[in-house]
């Protein structure tokens, strides 16, 4: 026996309306009737029954118009409804059918066939109930995970956003394909007023895809900030991920330095499609190839931190973009493709680059198939950004004011090991010389590297008369680097204090002899890829000198009591 409900009969034959009722009654339910469809319909709005048998042929509304009336007030309840019929017409029944009935029940009416149509509505109805309950906790459970994600979005944007996607000359689109996007962005000053800009595109979308974006975001931004190089950041990011992806998720990415001082461009592609490098001089174009694997496939031994290097000016334009870019599709299907976005490119004026490729997809108006990101940067005069200070450890114990060191890094150092960041993480010990800590990022930057590159490598800055001898320069630099044998450089630091402030004299030689003195007296460079940091050392620094026995460099920064 199936479980009580109330049940409607709407039925216009007095005798057929109390047979019906006479044995609905005897199985348990509750009856009500209506003598035409108009009554059904308002007694089902008064009490809202759980089954309804109704006549297809009735006065003031027939059975179809008010099944479908009745459907209409049920909304998302099963109400069933099962037609009490003499029609034996294919028309009628197909009719009864569209106007939302359940089932037939055929006239002379049969109490053990109405018996048992009446458990199979209800056992339906019941199997309904329990699908829109289920439905009802999914859509609860699916707002509470979507309100945690929002949550946790927010936390990633803060961080992902925290450095320095607002400036001037980095223009972007990012549209995930879904909450979380799998297309990381990142952006950040370095100490000595460079830039470094990371393009991630992990496998996958959304939640699943975001989860190595916040390690990422870790420590680009704390390797940048400390003032490590973008080789060291790489393999750094590349462990992690290595550690803690499952197999199969990984990080296509391109990383780009942007040295602005010297005008120097270093990128780093695995995986990524080839962005652009546009010169404003003559419209030439370069493309910043993928070179490497994607980050979070090898192990540490295998990883190759490689970068290319472009010789750039003020004016020239660095485009980058995901997979989703070209992998995007209108409403006939069709992509946009590697080769159309590459025709739009040529065909763009270089100050709208950006806009002529952002445009073009917008007009385009395709599906999304993919988180897509689209990012320029422009080379800009450095004094146009703003100056980052670096991040220092909030000790307010007294600082060393009077104290030397020296610091020997010889051959297998030299390969391996980027002294500056552990340089200036020690010098910063010194209270008062944090604010000059941007400055004196850059001044030991420029003078290991002339003292690694011409000293110890023995290299040539004639071979950097052009942007081809440019890039052969810092090609045969590599070379000779990782031939290296002997040879060393030394730092020596000497801090005193003085009535006005004190002083800090660094001290750089190396076994190549040093600087040679008509270089270091060089105030204007020989040509548009060489001679910039020689001369940024006369502006940043209060002295500067060569001693004339060892070749030694020597330069005084000066602080002053506030």
């Amino acid at each position: 026996m199936s479980e009580a409900c109330t049940v409607l009969i709407a039925e216009d034959n007095a005798a057929d309306r109390l047979l019906l009722s006479t044995i609905v009654s005897k199985q348990g339910h509750r009856v009500l009737v209506a003598g035409n469809g108009a009554e059904a319909v308002e007694l089902f709005q008064q009490e809202r029954p759980q089954l309804v048998l109704m006549d297809a042929l009735m006065p003031v509304m027939d059975g179809f118009e008010a099944t479908r009336q009745i459907k209409q007030l049920a909304g998302d309840e099963l109400v069933p409804v099962i037609f009490l019929t003499s029609l034996s017409e294919t028309e009628a029944l197909v009719r009864a059918l569209d106007a939302g009935g359940d089932d037939f029940l055929s006239k002379p009416y049969n109490k053990v066939i109405l018996q048992a149509k009446l458990g199979a509505m209800l056992r339906m109805r019941a199997l309904h109930s329990t699908v829109l309950q289920q439905r009802d906790l999914i859509v609860k459970h699916n707002e509470h995970l979507l309100t945690e994600q929002r949550v946790a979005k927010a936390v990633f944007d803060r961080i992902a956003h925290a450095g320095c996607l607002h400036a001037p000359n980095i223009r972007y689109l990012q549209s995930p394909f879904a909450l979380f996007n799998g297309d990381l962005l990142l952006a950040a000053f370095t100490p000595s007023g460079g830039m470094n800009i990371f393009l991630g595109d992990f496998t996958g979308h959304g939640l699943p895809a975001a989860v190595g974006a916040m390690p990422l975001a870790e420590v680009f931004y704390g390797m940048t900030a400390k003032g490590f190089s973008i080789a060291d950041v790489l393999r750094e990011m590349n462990q992690k991920l290595k550690r803690i992806l499952p197999v199969g998720v990984f990080c296509c990415a391109t990383l780009l330095h942007l040295n602005l001082h010297q005008r120097v461009l270093e990128v780093w592609n695995g995986g990524l499609p080839a962005g652009v490098l546009r010169r404003k001089r003559d419209g030439t174009q370069h493309a910043l190839i993928s070179r490497n694997l994607p980050l979070g496939i090898v192990e540490a031994e295998r990883f190759n931190d490689h970068c290319e290097v472009f010789a750039i000016e003020e004016g020239d334009r660095i485009l980058l973009w995901s997979d989703g870019v070209p992998e995007c599709s209108n409403v006939q299907g069709e992509m946009f493709g590697e080769e159309r976005l590459r025709e739009l490119i040529a065909a763009s004026r270089h100050e709208n680059l950006y806009d002529s490729v952002r445009d073009g997809l917008q007009a385009f108006s395709g599906e999304q198939q993919d988180d897509m990101s689209l990012v320029e940067i422009a080379v800009v005069d450095e004094a146009s950004l703003p100056r980052q200070s670096m991040p220092v450890s909030g000790s307010t114990k007294q600082s060393p004011l009077d104290w030397s060191a020296s610091f020997d890094f010889r051959a297998s150092t030299l390969q391996a090991f980027n002294p500056l960041p552990f340089l200036m993480q020690w010098l910063l010990e010194v209270q008062e010389l944090r604010p000059l800590a941007g400055t004196l990022h850059t001044i030991l930057t420029e003078v290991f590297s002339n003292a690694l590159e011409h000293g110890v490598l023995g290299l040539d800055s004639a071979l950097k008369a052009d942007a081809n001898g440019f890039a052969a320069y810092y090609h045969e630099r590599q070379q000779r680097l990782e031939q290296l044998k002997e040879g060393w450089v030394r730092l020596s630091f000497d801090h005193r204090p003085d009535q006005q402030g004190g002083a800090l004299t660094i001290r750089v030689s190396d076994s190549g002899g040093g600087i040679p003195q008509h270089v270091l007296q060089m105030n204007t460079p020989s040509t548009p890829f060489s001679g910039r940091g020689l001369r940024l050392l006369h502006e940043l620094a209060d002295q500067c000198w060569r001693e004339e026995g060892d070749g030694s460099l020597n330069i005084r920064v000066r602080w002053q009591h506030e």
